[in-house]
């Protein structure tokens, strides 16, 4: 093959096997970057057949990397960190010290140096980010307290893995004479320039410049920009400062999204950021040796020991010691117990620096693909596991701090009866307790989320409890004894169950008003005693289908019955 065609034969031969290995991991039920690895496995020197050029994959891969970390910055929530801070502060760090621990203390029994032990504990101890939110996307987990906790948590693992790129090359064994200090000195104080020119400059300059191209109207001009900014910034970043292009491009994103054209950026940039990220993936499965699995087992083993148990069960202990219920602490050491593109960017990193052997990254390599893999299996074991400590209300107990119930209008709760128990008061459950106002029914509001129970309910005298439903005498608190009616107004099944079990067996023969996205679930929760299972997406068919029907001139007694039939045709009750 002419030398003029490697790029296009890497890119087009990449692509194809990264969509077909991509497709089967979809259908198998595991993520598609099992299969952009194994197609990166399948076109490796390490393997029979088709051999890309890994020179040009590793400079593939550096692009991927840059609008990977770009993307990072540009969706950097300082007001998701913020809001969780006190958990997901110490929590991400006493559990990034736990697992670097652990594997430096695995790559000392194997009798590798200190500095190969720590890059191989940091790339353990990072999990991935695709991975993670897309496993909380699949279980509507995103948006409730468990997910803003975990995402919080990721947003510091990101930050560590920045200040990791920023200090590991002090490390490296030819970055001269000079002592640790010294070099770590040097480095800080180029980090130190580059951040204020980012921050006194970058942060005014590349709104700017955004703003004034989205003026002109072109649509291409716009994402040249936003690409233009990203790669410039990152280069002349490297450059100029001598840093990584990782840490450039992270503050690239961090300033654009300083811009109100963020949002449209972010848009724009996407399908190059998934197109290069997918060329990244494919590269470092190129890297991976995979007779590592049968020349070091027992390693392989350690490694995937120190990501699903290690790191897991220091997140379950932390979590648990800030006073969250089991099931959230369940959630969030499910969701760390993989590691992924962070990883691969410490390992390549590491290596480069000759600070770790290239076995370290076949090692993480190896433990990334089976934690990816397993990670949809460890999610399966949390309703098992709560279950199980369901049946075992000691240890339940034991494990669980419970926290002082908070409430506003103590007294008032006290002495209500034949009231309706509202849980959650997101935008769904603020609604329906302004009807209740309206008409002037007594109701209590469980709300998890302290800034909600702060912000809104204490300040204007609603009676509320702060706290988890679903935790030991969190509902009691409520006066669920002694309720007529209790609404669940979270999107969360698994929750939703799990309170309204609790409800019923406090309180049997109670009213509940439940909330559910499936049709199946729906069912089941009517199964388990729920009075009405509303479906989201069954209400805004019916409220569209009478508007659209009063609109076109039907009398509206005749849109009323129409949508009744239509309610009923969907398995409702009038």
């Amino acid at each position: 093959m002419h030398n003029e065609t490697h790029l296009i034969a890497l890119i087009a031969v990449g692509f194809v096997l990264a969509l077909g290995f991509g497709y089967v991991a979809m259908r198998l039920r595991l993520p598609p970057l099992v299969g952009y690895l194994l197609a990166g496995v399948t076109i490796g020197p390490f393997t029979p057949g088709f051999v890309a050029d890994t020179g040009l994959a590793q400079q593939l891969a550096e692009i991927g990397v840059i609008l990977l970390m770009f993307g990072v910055g540009l969706h950097f929530s300082i007001l998701t960190l913020w809001e969780q801070r006190r958990i997901a502060l110490p929590g991400a760090v006493v559990q990034i010290a736990v697992a670097t621990a652990i594997g430096a203390f695995a790559a000392w029994t194997w009798g590798w140096p200190i500095e190969a032990g720590l890059v191989l504990g940091l790339a353990l101890s990072v999990a991935s980010t695709v991975v993670l939110l897309r496993a909380l996307e699949q279980r509507n987990e995103l948006n409730t307290d468990r997910g803003h906790i975990a995402v919080a948590w990721l947003i510091v693992e990101d930050l560590a893995t920045v200040l990791a790129l920023v200090f590991l090359p002090a490390l490296a064994p030819g970055s001269g004479d000079d002592s640790l200090w010294e070099k770590t000195g040097v480095i800080a104080l180029k980090v130190s320039i580059f951040l204020a020119v980012m921050l006194l400059g970058g942060r005014r300059v590349v709104p700017w410049v955004l703003a004034h191209v989205a003026r002109a109207g072109s649509r291409e001009l716009f994402t040249l920009t936003v690409l233009a900014i990203a790669m410039g910034i990152a280069y002349g970043s490297a450059m100029l400062f001598d840093v990584s292009f990782a840490l450039g491009a992270f503050f690239a994103g961090v300033m654009l999204a300083e811009s109100d054209l963020a949002h449209e950026a972010g848009e724009k940039s996407l399908p190059l950021q998934d197109a290069f990220a997918v060329l990244f993936f494919v590269s470092v499965g190129m890297l991976f040796d995979p007779t590592i699995l049968t020349r070091d087992p027992l390693a392989v083993l350690a490694v995937l020991f120190v990501i699903v148990v290690g790191k897991s069960f220091a997140a379950f202990a932390i979590v648990l010691l800030f006073g969250h219920p089991p099931r959230t602490a369940l959630t969030i050491s499910a969701s760390l117990a993989q590691i992924g593109e962070f990883s691969f960017i410490l390992a390549g990193l590491g290596v480069g620096l000759g600070l770790m052997p290239e076995e370290g990254r076949d090692l993480i390599l190896a433990g990334a693909l089976m934690s990816i893999t397993l990670n949809p299996f460890v999610f399966a074991t949390i309703a098992p596991v709560e279950r199980w400590l369901d049946r075992h209300p000691r240890l339940h107990r034991a494990i669980t701090r419970r926290q002082p119930v908070r409430t506003a209008e103590a007294r008032e709760i006290a002495t209500m009866q034949d009231h309706v128990v509202v849980v959650g008061y997101g935008r769904v459950g603020s609604l329906i307790g302004r009807a209740l106002t309206e008409q002037r029914i007594p109701f209590v509001v469980i709300e998890r989320n302290s800034r909600v129970f702060d912000r809104h309910l204490f300040p204007a005298g609603i009676p509320a409890v702060a706290g988890d439903a679903a935790a030991e005498g969190v509902l009691a608190s409520a006066g669920i004894e002694r309720a007529r009616m209790i609404v669940v107004a979270s999107p969360d099944s698994f929750y939703v169950r799990r309170v309204l079990e609790l409800a019923l067996a406090a309180r049997p023969g109670i009213r509940a008003i439940v909330r559910t996205h499936h049709a199946q679930e729906r069912d089941r929760l009517l199964a388990a005693g729920a009075t009405q299972a509303v479906m989201g997406e069954h209400e805004l068919a019916i409220a569209m289908s009478r508007y659209s029907l009063q609109e076109w001139g039907v009398e509206p007694d005749l849109a009323h019955a129409a949508t009744a039939r239509l309610r009923t045709a969907l398995g409702g009750r009038i």
